[in-house]
């Protein structure tokens, strides 16, 4: 059987705690679900960290540090850690974990877009905490900056710590940014890209967008491991057309909130054991975190810094 990496993003930095009350948003709760998502089959936690009283996504390198050497204690799971952060954060402090961490893995968005949330801020009858209807209605003036000087200051704290980026495509743009870095020598082969739709700004969550992005990527970078996320109701039937077209699948509260049409999901896990019995139907097994950690050519667990 093909084996698959299956990641898991356990709570970003687009849902807000009003929104389900699964989200996970302490130190321990994220150690719990990493734990889970590890059992159920899943090779990558991708982490973000949050406030532990109000839920507002930060950047706390105390947390990070937490989160990371306690679940280093008790498995192998792959840390996949953010450089998006919260939106609006400063970019100094989104790229600090992976010098703080030193992680195998860490996210590097290969260009900047309109990332907008607006349009959800009036489905949500009640918020549970001031500041989650401003941040959401704040993004319709917003752009996710990711200029070509700070994808290269990434590059350079990823090469130093010996972390591989995971590229965040969330349009075919990205895919030439991604070109020129590579021509430029500035980013290296072999590449790992996680191709992001449904965002409103980025390409929409249809299979038409993911053919055209992997045939673009093929021909403007040449051999490279990929995997697919995709907001919202869209999750599943994306990440089943990445298993089908020979990549991998992120799943996870992150990105969307449920397991099935009106049925939120109670954690990562679920949604983790759901896309492995997706994938077994397929003929495709799940990723060990050792799988994984070959098929990107990972530095391994023991030269990181947690």
């Amino acid at each position: 059987m093909r084996k698959a990496i299956i990641t898991a993003a356990l709570t970003g930095s687009i849902h807000t705690p009003s929104m389900s009350p699964y989200l996970p948003v302490t130190a321990s709760q994220l150690i719990d679900e990493i734990l889970a998502v590890h059992d159920a089959g899943g090779a990558v936690a991708h982490l973000h960290v949050r406030d532990q009283q109000t839920g507002l996504p930060n950047a706390d390198q105390d947390t990070y540090m937490e989160i990371a050497s306690t679940v280093k204690k008790h498995c192998d799971i792959i840390l996949c850690t953010t450089t998006g952060g919260r939106l609006g954060e400063p970019v100094e402090k989104r790229g600090r974990v992976a010098t703080t961490l030193k992680p195998e893995l860490a996210s590097l968005n290969a260009g900047s877009l309109n990332f907008a949330l607006f349009h959800i801020a009036d489905k949500i009858k009640e918020y549970k905490f001031d500041w989650e209807k401003s941040y959401l209605e704040g993004t319709e003036d917003f752009i996710f900056p990711n200029t070509f000087k700070t994808m290269r200051q990434f590059l350079e704290t990823f090469d130093a710590s010996e972390t591989k980026p995971e590229f965040e495509i969330y349009d075919m743009g990205m895919i030439n940014n991604l070109a020129y870095l590579i021509k430029a020598g500035i980013a290296k082969k072999p590449v790992y890209l996680q191709f992001v739709l449904g965002i409103l700004g980025g390409m929409p969550a249809t299979p038409e967008s993911l053919v055209y992005l992997v045939d673009t990527a093929r021909r403007q970078i040449g051999d490279f491991q990929f995997s697919v996320c995709a907001a919202g109701s869209m999750q599943f039937p994306m990440c089943t057309q990445s298993l089908i077209m020979g990549g991998n699948a992120r799943v996870g509260l992150e990105d969307n909130l449920y397991l099935e049409k009106g049925v939120l999901a109670k954690s990562n896990a679920d949604q983790v054991k759901k896309i492995i019995r997706i994938a077994n139907e397929l003929g495709i097994s799940p990723a060990t975190p050792d799988d994984a950690r070959q098929i990107l050519g990972l530095k391994g667990l023991s030269q990181v810094s947690f």
